[in-house]
Formats: C-alpha cells, sequence, structure tokens
C-alpha cells in the first residue's frame, strides 16, 4: 500500500484507505470542513467541497492538488437545490458519493437564549439540522442506498453540555446529535452514521469564544491547549474508515478533555 507524506508536518506517512472513494464536505473551504477535506485527499479520496463563495472554494481546491482530487460547488448548505446539483457532481465527475460530512454550520446570535430572536433561532435550526438531514436525504437517494456509506455529522461540545452565550447553538447540535443517532437505527447494515463534539478549534468561525484570552480559555483544558481543525480532521476520517466499521450512531468528543471540567466556554 502506498503511504504519502502526512500534510500537516507531523513526520508520519499516511495509508490510501480511501482511495477510490468519493467525499462530500460541507462547509469546507476554510476552518474544520477544510481540514477534513485535506485529511481524506490525503488517504486517497476524491472530494466535493461546499461554502457559498467560489473564489474561497477555488482557492481550497487548489491548495488540495486541483481538479485531480477536488471540486468546489459554490451554494447555501440549506438550499435543497445545491445540495442535490453537488451529489449530482460528486457522482458525475467522480464516479460515486461514498461519504457525507455535514460541517456546515451557523451560529447568528450569542446571548442568553430568553432574549434570543426567534428568527435566528430557526435559521439556526435550519441549516445546523434540517439542511444536514437534506444532505443525508440526497446522497441516500442518488448513491448510499444502494452501494452503501458512511456520514459523520460535526456537532459540538455544546451539545452535549449548556454552553452559555451559544445556547442555541448548542441545543441545535444536541438536536444533530439525535438525528445522527435515528439514522443510524435506520440506515444500518450498509450505512453508518456518527458525529463528532468538538469544543473550541481555532478557527474564524469560533473566533468570539477565545479571541484575547486564548491562554485562559485553554487553561480549563487538561490538554492545555484550544484545537486546531486537523485535530478534528484526524477522527473525522477514522470514523469514516473501516477502522470505525463497527461503530454508528455514536458522537465522539474531541474536546481536549474541557468536558471533564466545570465549565464549557
Amino acid at each position: 500500500m502506498t503511504a504519502v507524506a502526512h500534510p500537516f508536518g507531523m513526520g508520519e506517512t499516511m495509508s490510501q484507505r480511501f482511495q477510490g472513494k468519493t467525499a462530500i464536505v460541507t462547509g469546507a473551504s476554510r476552518g474544520i470542513g477544510l481540514a477534513i477535506a485535506e485529511r481524506l485527499v490525503a488517504e486517497g479520496a476524491k472530494v466535493v467541497i461546499t461554502a457559498r463563495k467560489k473564489e474561497a472554494l477555488d482557492e481550497a481546491v487548489a491548495s488540495m492538488g486541483g481538479a485531480e482530487h477536488a471540486l468546489g460547488v459554490a451554494g447555501k448548505a440549506d438550499d435543497v437545490e445545491h445540495q442535490a446539483e453537488t451529489v449530482r457532481q460528486a457522482i458525475e465527475i467522480f464516479g460515486s458519493a461514498d461519504m457525507l460530512v455535514n460541517n456546515a454550520g451557523v451560529n447568528p446570535a450569542y446571548g442568553p437564549i430568553v432574549e434570543l430572536d426567534l428568527a435566528a433561532a430557526r435559521k439556526t435550526v435550519e441549516v445546523n439540522c434540517i439542511a444536514a438531514l437534506s444532505w443525508v436525504q440526497h446522497v441516500h437517494r442518488a448513491w448510499m442506498k444502494d452501494h452503501g456509506g458512511a456520514v459523520v455529522n460535526v456537532s459540538s461540545v455544546a451539545g452535549i453540555r449548556p454552553a452559555p452565550g451559544i445556547g442555541f447553538y448548542g441545543a441545535s447540535k444536541a438536536m444533530l446529535i439525535s438525528i445522527t443517532e435515528l439514522l443510524a437505527v435506520e440506515l444500518g447494515p450498509d450505512i453508518r452514521v456518527n458525529a463528532v463534539a468538538p469544543a473550541v478549534v481555532k478557527t474564524k468561525f469560533a473566533t468570539a469564544l477565545y479571541e484575547g484570552r486564548e491562554e485562559q480559555v485553554a487553561a480549563q483544558y487538561p490538554l492545555k491547549r484550544l484545537g486546531v481543525p486537523e485535530d478534528i480532521g484526524s477522527v473525522v476520517a477514522f470514523l469514516l474508515s473501516q477502522d470505525a466499521a463497527w461503530m454508528t450512531g455514536e458522537t465522539v468528543l474531541v474536546d481536549g478533555g474541557v468536558s471533564l471540567t466545570a465549565a464549557v466556554e
């Protein structure tokens, strides 16, 4: 089996366990989504990534080696026509849609939920939960129903325990965990559905949770650092692989141990 240099400078080699497979990763022009896509490409997959801005997608595709390895499809994660077109292109261009990572998410509000704008609440559920389910439905109909596959939903530690300030975001991620478990029951044995629940990862999306006080926030973590996108990419790759062949309906905490402490920030 051919090995390639680890793209994250860890001095390791990497297997080609996804050779001949195609993954769709939503919300993947940067941050966690891009790190997941990069990891899958490094292990042999073809990857279709989505985001709203074409320019950012073009840059991400180029960083992964260009059209031979990746394809960007611009659109809104909760647009059903965009979902259908993305799945169609994955199958037409790369030949399959074996893996799906629901990473796209929004958190349009910060503060106590008793004061939450309900329009923001509805948008949060629409993108973080309903769109994720819709992506699964599209991939299921177009490919996985007949060929099997694996799905990973990106939840959050805030979906497992209260996280003041981002409470409704957390509530939507708790719903995503429930959807993950329901899909695992319904779609087995040929399709596995799991989730990851990161704590604070150093991305543009999470900047408000640590900017200007990173050392203070990291001090609450037993591992004494915040996450980086590659920390999530490696776990998602594991869950999508046959190394996790007897896992479904699980939510894996990837949180530096912070869920063992008193607070989530």
